[in-house]
């Protein structure tokens, strides 16, 4: 019965299930504007994606951050102006929108597509 149940537990599509390619993710996002939370804040943050693999990002404050985004070891990675570390994710299209999964430093940020929201992205400080 153990084995049975092991065997179940590891069948399961959440398992199972692969993140996104580079390709894919670039299919799903480019020319939209998605809306992020998180377990603990509603509203995390807010992120356009532009042709050429490049973002803007704002976490509601007003304040947007330029970069770009490309696919390393299986991860979609994220690299802004002004910020020299990489922001890694495992992604996942999930039935509810994307999940993503923060591997820069792992067990730390979960974060989920809030779907058919469409929060403006405000940037208050865009100087270039």
């Amino acid at each position: 019965m153990r084995s049975l149940l092991l065997v179940l537990t590891l069948a399961s599509p959440a398992m199972a299930q692969d993140g996104m390619t580079g390709a894919e993710f670039d299919a799903y996002v480019t020319g939209r504007t998605i809306t992020f939370r998180t377990d603990l804040n509603p509203s995390y943050g807010i992120e356009r994606y532009l042709p050429g693999r490049r973002v803007m990002w704002s976490t509601f404050d007003g304040i947007c951050q330029y970069g770009v985004w490309f696919e390393s070891k299986g991860d979609i990675c994220f690299r802004y102006e002004h910020d020299p570390e990489h922001k890694c994710w495992t992604i996942y299209d999930e039935p509810g929108g994307l999940r993503g999964v923060f591997t820069t430093r792992p067990n730390t940020t979960v974060i989920y597509e809030i779907p058919d929201r469409e929060d403006p992205l405000i940037c208050n400080d865009l100087s270039s």
